[in-house]
């Protein structure tokens, strides 16, 4: 089913094409009587006119566009581990946020027209050339911004402006510890403490980061070392702000590096992820690990622990109308040329899908595996206009016992003529003398 939409949006896509209706009808008519949850996120049974397909799906979705580039997020990672809460029912379509021009727009939707370009933050199905997404999601790019650089700036920059600035309480001359500093919302961090003045950042991360990192981070600390004790050596009273993506142990040292009046902020939990798929032990690990703090021994050390997840205040909480704020504030941002996206790598939708399952990756795909590993330093950003990357040839199982049978005869090829040069050797040494005499004239 996945397949027959993607071929049927590159139809409607494409130059020449009707309209996004005549997509979704012939998708239904190829498919039979039920529109599967691959292509909307929502199952139907017994769809018996195109047009009410049209109709159903005007009532459900806000806005359709075609979507130029994705972002890929650690909680893409997650998803697909299953190690998050309240996954949608399989099969569905990956991705949180993608970025295009408007192709249609729903009955009684306003401040959106076709032709806008806009960028979106949607509960799943971002990883496609056609999305349909709820208006609330929905946010205009300020001109000059490209769709590749606003899959880049939207949600790590979106959930930086609010750790810092709403949770935080960032101000001159305070001091930021961050974890994961190369990834997408670690870069954000970085540039966002730049634009107040005095402001000191520790970043931790992998060592191979270490040289491109030191442009943007002041202090540079080593993941999976005692980076605590080289903060202290630093700060002795410790950090104002400490911003964990991370969990499990790095909870309880992270608290214990607070100054009072300090904030602790938890907003990720990627040390769940550890191995190809979920891992029961590292969950259970990951919570066990962590100390459970009183609200009296907060009081009596004048601290703060706060949390955030984005996902749950967007989909969960209302949040729509709070986060369209902190977004115009972000754009804002980028205008006055206070902060610039900064782009790791660009991969075709392909190359996130589909990979030839081998021994080193066992069959993850490579963008994710990319990001799994920690080796990308900002955002990683999926471009359908893409060719995807040409997968390696592989020799048919026939031609590689060809291939075997072959070395085979020549190995034994090659004992007979070494047997054969054993019994000439006593005739070859006779004549060498001569042989020398004759070479010594000439």
């Amino acid at each position: 089913m996945g397949r027959l939409f993607r071929k049927t949006i590159r139809q409607c896509t494409r130059p020449g094409s009707s309209s996004k209706l005549t997509a979704l009808d012939s998708l239904v008519e190829h498919e039979g009587s039920t529109l599967d949850n691959v292509a909307t996120g929502v199952e139907v049974d017994t769809i018996f006119a195109n047009r009410t397909v049209a109709a159903w799906l005007r009532t459900l979705y806000d806005v359709w566009w075609v979507a130029c580039c994705s972002g890929l997020n650690f909680q893409d990672l997650m998803v697909r581990q299953g190690a998050i809460d309240s996954p949608p029912k399989t099969p569905f379509i990956l991705g949180f946020e993608c970025a295009g021009e408007v192709e249609e727009v729903g009955e009684g939707v306003e401040g959106f027209k076709v032709g806008d370009r806009v960028v979106a933050l949607p509960e799943y199905r971002a990883w496609a050339e056609l999305v349909l997404v709820p208006a609330q999601y929905v946010y205009h790019l300020p001109p000059g911004l490209s769709f590749l650089d606003a899959a880049a700036l939207t949600m790590n920059y979106l959930v930086a402006y609010i750790l810092l600035f709403e949770l935080g309480g960032l101000s001159p001359g305070k001091s930021v510890l961050l974890h994961s500093a190369g990834g997408g919302v670690g870069q954000a961090v970085a540039q966002l403490c730049r634009t107040v003045s005095d402001v000191t950042v520790f970043g931790v991360a992998s060592k191979t980061k270490h040289e491109a990192l030191k442009s943007t981070i002041d202090q540079v600390l080593e993941r999976g070392s005692d980076y605590a004790s080289e903060v202290r050596k630093l700060c002795p009273e410790g950090v104002d702000i400490v911003l964990d993506c991370l969990c499990g142990e790095e909870c309880n040292r992270g608290y214990s590096l607070l100054k009072a009046m300090g904030k602790y902020i938890l907003y990720g939990s990627s040390n769940v992820v550890t191995g190809e798929t979920k891992s029961f032990f590292s969950v259970a690990k990951s919570w066990w690990q962590v100390d459970k703090i009183s609200p009296i021994k907060l009081f009596d050390e004048n601290k703060s622990l706060s949390g955030f997840n984005l996902r749950h205040l967007l989909y969960q909480q209302n949040g729509a109308p709070y986060v369209k704020g902190i977004m115009d504030s972000v754009f804002a941002l980028w205008k006055d040329g206070k902060i610039k996206p900064v782009v790791d790598s660009t991969w075709a939708l392909e190359d996130v899908s589909t990979k030839p399952r081998d021994v080193s990756t066992k069959g993850v795909p490579e963008a994710m595996q990319k990001m799994h590993d920690r080796k990308n330093i900002g955002k990683i950003v999926l471009d359908p206009s893409l060719e995807p990357k040409p997968k390696p040839a592989t020799p048919a199982k026939g031609k590689a016992k060809g291939d075997k049978n072959d070395d085979k005869k020549k190995d034994e090829e090659k004992k007979e003529d070494d047997k054969k040069d054993e019994e000439g050797d006593t005739p070859a040494t006779d004549s060498a003398p001569e042989n020398k005499e004759g070479e010594g004239s000439s």
